[in-house]
């Protein structure tokens, strides 16, 4: 028998639809008949929910193979789910690197079980170390592998950059860029402004990623390919897509939402939870990424899941590693954003921006309650890692449902 989903509104086209009856009968939802019948298992009223397309997150940490006590393939999947996300690409930064067949079959086999559909990232260079590269082309014809990138690593040299370029277009593959110099970015701590200066610490400054996307845009210019770049966050940088996207150039862009929620005043605390590459960065700089959203120079907006492990993160600031613990937080956050981009811009962001990036997917629905209170807690948390400035904060937004693999799965805390 089926389950009525009673007054939804569907977030479709850049359109809130409804509200509508919806019925998920033998796998899948469709509009509901006969909305009063008795045949009808359960009826749930979701006059108070939002739906769309289920979610696409393009950049998401794992810790497994290597270092568990991260990050599982289940733990993740878990988060996914809970968290509204239907798909998500995973950065080969594990130990060992997903840099073979063996390790990203090892991933997917892994993945198999869950609702959350797994999309690996295999390494382009061996060991993200940006030097020698892997066997890409074995692993797109034995794995299928379409997008390749060093994830939180930079691809530094100018001659594997254009290498790689050459290699992908054999098969339409998609190089993920996180793009910044080294040399320029050492020793950084945050982002070079007023606010490093007062605090004593090193900084990351914009020069570092703008050089590094205009280098590798001129290397794309010249050997043709296909690149996305990840989690770009300056005004220059936003300048230099747009303005490739206008010349043609098949070029791709994302940024991670909490870039648009924090800056670099957030870490006058030296709250460690604050320490993330590239660094949160001023207000002209998140203006840009604004523009940048609306005008559809960036595609996608994306957690940057990066977990880490409590020594790794309670420690000196300068010793404490990078990265955030996003996925569980991506819906409150965006509830934050919502007054300002809209809701139909910030599903678009995450739905069918993504999917032209990575293809099409199955039937899929997230379902959530924009206006629901919940803490983020031990008890919430479905991540093996804890490592957000919001966690053990009461936070509003929370997914209810999700449709994928042919379940309703019903999100508990």
């Amino acid at each position: 028998m089926a389950i009525v989903l009673r007054d939804l509104r569907l977030i479709q086209d850049g359109r809130i639809l409804g509200p509508s009856d919806y019925s998920f009968e033998n796998g899948s939802v469709g509009k509901a008949s006969k909305p009063n019948s008795t045949d009808f298992e359960e009826v749930i009223d979701c006059s108070d929910f939002l739906a769309s397309k289920g979610w696409i997150d393009l950049r998401c940490g794992l810790g497994e193979p290597g270092e568990e006590y991260r990050e599982t393939v289940e733990s993740l999947c878990q988060s996914l789910t809970a968290s509204g996300f239907v798909q998500a690409l995973i950065m080969p930064n594990t130990n060992p690197v997903i840099q073979s067949k063996n390790e990203v079959d090892f991933v997917l086999n892994k993945a198999k079980p869950h609702a959350s559909e797994l999309i690996v990232m295999g390494a382009v260079t061996k060991n993200s170390q940006g030097e020698d590269l892997t066997e890409i082309l074995d692993m797109h014809y034995q794995s299928g592998l379409r997008f390749f990138g060093d994830g939180t690593k930079t691809l530094s040299n100018s001659d594997r950059y254009m290498k790689i370029l050459q290699y992908l277009q054999k098969f339409d593959g998609v190089l993920f860029d996180h793009a910044y110099d080294p040399l320029l970015a050492i020793f950084g701590q945050m982002h070079e402004d007023v606010i490093s200066t007062r605090l004593g610490m090193k900084g990351l400054p914009n020069l570092a990623e703008d050089i590094a996307i205009q280098r590798n845009l001129e290397i794309l210019r010249y050997t043709g390919g296909r690149v996305h770049f990840q989690t770009i966050n300056t005004a220059k940088g936003v300048e230099l897509i747009r303005n490739a996207k206008k010349e043609g150039l098949n070029v791709t862009a994302d940024s991670s939402i909490y870039q648009l929620i924090f800056s670099d005043s957030d870490l006058m605390t030296f709250d460690s939870n604050y320490k993330v590459k590239p660094p949160f960065r001023g207000i002209e700089d998140r203006s840009a990424l604004i523009e940048g959203l609306k005008d559809g120079t960036i595609d996608a907006i994306v957690s940057n899941h990066q977990p880490q492990d409590f020594d790794s993160k309670f420690a000196e600031f300068d010793l404490a590693a990078f990265g955030m613990a996003g996925l569980q937080t991506f819906l409150p956050a965006m509830v934050k954003l919502s007054d300002e981009l809209g809701w139909e811009l910030l599903i678009e962001k995450i739905t069918s921006g993504p999917e032209r990036i990575v293809g099409a997917r199955s039937e899929s629905l997230t379902i959530f309650d924009p206006n629901e209170k919940w803490v983020y807690n031990e008890k919430t948390n479905r991540s093996l890692s804890s490592n957000n400035p919001w966690f053990g904060n009461e936070l509003k937004g929370k997914v209810k449902f999700v449709v994928q693999k042919g379940q309703l799965i019903k999100i508990d805390e």
